[in-house]
């Protein structure tokens, strides 16, 4: 843990069982057309989030078929009552049964929102199933949108944008700066909606100055530190992040104040 009295939160992790890992990040890998950095297990993770100075990690994976969710949702439950460090945000899917009765059990469980892939479900970010969904989140739990890439149309940022206009009251973390790969088209559509953004596998692409430029123009209280383990190192991320042209009031708000308004508790070491 840190030796001084800011808390440092990476809000955007997956992770995988064991035995189901490396295959895993191999698909995610194929997806991106990309090398995958890290191994995608709970332990690879904390052992990097101590290496990286985090206090904590969100951490989430994702359902491609509905049989997936409850089984996904106990393991992310598991780790997260194993591991005080771990904050666990559950899965749907949009042909899942009964969507209600999974927030609920999820919320026994101990996890406290929810996280969407659009574009690796293959469904439209504003489909009628999931405005239901959001629907029953709202005003309760936060929800975290993967958003945004250049060769889909799932979560296009104008589809974002509806979301958080018939949602106003629910807490939504616009994943990738509000538009993987797409980062200057989402600033055009998002800039004054309600919501926050998380700066994962953005500013990688993005470098410092566009990075920094883009935490001004949407403001430091709605954005987010994020990695997306285990596409990049957590500990590489914070090394990045700390490059950026930032007050430390700034750097702050980012890696705890944001955090906390986001998921609606306090978070101490």
């Amino acid at each position: 843990m840190n030796k001084d009295a800011t808390v440092r939160v990476d809000i955007h992790n997956h992770i995988y069982p064991q035995q189901l890992a490396s295959r895993a990040v191999a698909g995610v890998g194929k997806f991106y057309n990309l090398v995958m950095t890290c191994g995608g297990t709970v332990d690879e993770l904390l052992t990097r989030q101590e290496q990286a100075n985090l206090d904590y990690s969100l951490v989430h994976s994702v359902a491609l078929k509905p049989d997936q969710v409850t089984t996904i949702n106990d393991f992310i439950a598991e780790q997260c009552a194993a591991h005080h460090s771990l904050i666990g945000f559950a899965t749907m899917h949009p042909d899942f049964e009964d969507k209600a009765a999974e927030i609920e059990r999820a919320l026994a469980q101990g996890l406290t929102g929810f996280k969407m892939h659009p574009d690796s479900q293959g469904v439209n970010i504003d489909d009628d199933r999931l405005m239901e969904f959001y629907a029953l989140l709202e005003g309760r739990l936060p929800v975290m949108l993967h958003c945004g890439d250049y060769r889909f149309d799932y979560s296009h940022p104008r589809r974002v944008k509806h979301v958080l206009q018939e949602f106003p009251k629910l807490k939504i973390n616009c994943a990738h700066f509000g538009g993987w790969s797409i980062y200057d088209l989402a600033l055009e559509y998002l800039e004054d909606e309600h919501c926050f953004m998380d700066v994962s596998s953005a500013s990688v692409y993005l470098g410092p100055r566009r990075t920094t430029e883009l935490i001004k123009h949407y403001g430091a209280e709605r954005i987010l530190f994020g990695s997306d383990f285990p596409m990049w190192d957590p500990v590489v991320e914070m090394e990045r992040f700390y490059r950026n042209d930032l007050s430390s009031k700034e750097q702050e708000q980012i890696l705890w104040r944001s955090a906390e308004a986001y998921l609606g508790r306090e978070l101490s070491k």
